[in-house]
């Protein structure tokens, strides 16, 4: 996980959602998960977050393609027990579907908008997500922490994900700037540990066939 920059507001933003959502909230002050399945205003930006945050889930980091991926709104601070920021955006994050169901209502994960780059780093060639060596002992825990429950590791997913992006960028299928864009995470630890240039040599990837 790297650090996230809040966008900017939507103009559109008090009409479409904090308006509506204040006025649900008024007539019902602690929704059920039911009625905020039928008053969730945020859904009317869900393109507009997906292109203001580049479509890049903010926890995985990875690029979520329009036609198979699941992008979803994420509420930071659970919309269970803070209703009364369940329509604000700064309290939003741009989320694949499968780690906003990993997240749920826990609290334990930390903040991409707060997070610090260099907490998390990616060890080659296994390609695992761990604490930096050099962090104080309750953020390495919370690092961690935060790597257990989105199974950033996760061999069948976060992880396949991360080794097809190398893959692909070994063996010449896609430049570094693409990888830039669609798994920045990645690619700054690509970077930060000088790897370019011998990836491919470190991570022993066959030859592709020229048949």
């Amino acid at each position: 996980m790297i650090h996230v920059n809040m966008q900017p507001e939507p103009v559109e933003f008090d009409a479409l959602v904090r308006h509506p959502g204040a006025s649900f909230l008024m007539t019902c002050p602690t929704p059920t998960t039911k009625e905020f399945k039928t008053h969730s205003y945020w859904r009317a930006l869900l393109s507009k977050t997906r292109e203001l945050y580049g479509a890049v889930c903010a926890y995985s980091c990875h690029y979520v393609p329009a036609d198979t991926g699941v992008d979803t709104i994420e509420h930071f601070r659970p919309k269970s027990k803070y209703p009364s920021d369940a329509y604000e955006w700064s309290n939003y994050r741009f989320v694949c579907g499968r780690l906003n169901g990993r997240k749920g209502n826990h609290e334990d994960v930390l903040d991409p908008f707060h997070v610090e780059n260099g907490w998390f780093v990616i060890e080659f060639p296994s390609l695992l997500v761990k604490p930096a060596p050099n962090l104080e002992p309750d953020l390495k825990g919370r690092v961690r922490q935060t790597c257990e429950r989105l199974g950033l590791n996760d061999e069948g997913t976060c992880l396949k994900q991360r080794y097809k992006s190398v893959e692909d960028f070994c063996l010449g299928r896609v430049r570094f700037d693409l990888l830039e864009t669609d798994a920045p995470f990645l690619a700054a630890e690509i970077t930060r540990q000088g790897l370019r240039a011998t990836l491919i040599k470190i991570m022993q990837f066959p030859a592709e066939s020229t048949d």
